[in-house]
């Protein structure tokens, strides 16, 4: 790989490991994972893999799980790490454990993109343009954000958790961009936050009270929380705004599914 290559390019790493013991989703469907549960008919991580080897932006793929005995029987995944497309390592106990751990193998100088298994309607559009934001950014971490109004235009029946600050209503979209040595320090702060991580008000809570209360009356903006939570972790993080609702979807539940699945299939059709 270039220098160009190194500057310009991103080392993609998909957390694909079980976040607990059981699943209803995983049981439903009678999957040995919940990454190889199909969606229309293919994987959701293979749609997901897709969308990262059509992109211009990522320069090479790390997969932290499925574990060993669903990669192998998987022809997709086991052709994958045979023919060098996708580095493999076994999950960890938790999604940011599993980071820290593939983040601590690939060289530092490297940029990183971190995704997740269940994002199925994830495609080369929204990680090109959130890479190329995110590098002209300048900051340690970036995280992606999609408007809410977005989102509940494309998926007006599914729940999701939404932050909501004096400049607008936004979702997650499980994307984030390491960009810096010093910002893979971050997963240190995740291990403690994980668990909290769909309810607003407590991760709000770690900025200080008056961070809460200016958020419960819609007083905080978004630049306000990512400054004051950078000066509390000595980074600097920002945040990338995505014009596409379906960024900002994944699939947690068995409605969300079946919501996913129907807008696949109608747009298939």
């Amino acid at each position: 790989m270039t220098d160009s290559q190194n500057n310009n390019t991103l080392t993609a790493i998909v957390l694909a490991g079980e976040r607990c013991s059981t699943d209803p989703l995983r049981e439903f469907h009678g999957a040995a994972c919940k990454a190889l549960i199909k969606i229309d008919g293919q994987p959701m991580i293979h749609r997901v893999l897709d969308a990262l080897t059509s992109s211009s932006q990522i320069a090479d793929i790390w997969l932290s799980g499925p574990q060993q005995t669903s990669v192998d029987a998987d022809d997709r995944l086991s052709r994958g790490l045979a023919n060098g497309e996708i580095t493999w390592r076994s999950p960890e106990a938790t999604p940011s454990t599993s980071a820290f751990r593939v983040m601590s193998e690939i060289p530092v100088n490297r940029k990183c993109l971190l995704t997740t298994a269940d994002h199925p309607l994830l495609d080369a559009e929204i990680i090109d343009t959130f890479c190329r934001e995110s590098l002209a950014t300048g900051a340690d971490v970036v995280v992606g954000m999609a408007p809410y109004p977005l989102v509940h235009a494309s998926f007006p029946m599914m729940k999701k958790t939404v932050l909501r600050f004096q400049d607008g209503e936004f979702c997650n979209c499980n994307l984030f961009a390491f960009l810096t040595p010093e910002g893979r320090k971050i997963a240190d702060f995740w291990r403690k936050i994980e668990n909290q991580r769909k309810k607003p008000i407590i991760l709000i809570g770690l900025l200080g009270w008056w961070s809460v209360l200016r958020y419960r009356f819609g007083m905080l903006s978004r630049d306000e929380a990512l400054a004051r939570l950078s000066k509390k972790l000595g980074l600097k993080l920002k945040a990338v705004t995505l014009p596409y609702g379906h960024a900002a979807v994944d699939v947690d539940s068995i409605s969300d599914f079946t919501l996913v699945e129907q807008k696949l299939a109608t747009a298939n059709s």
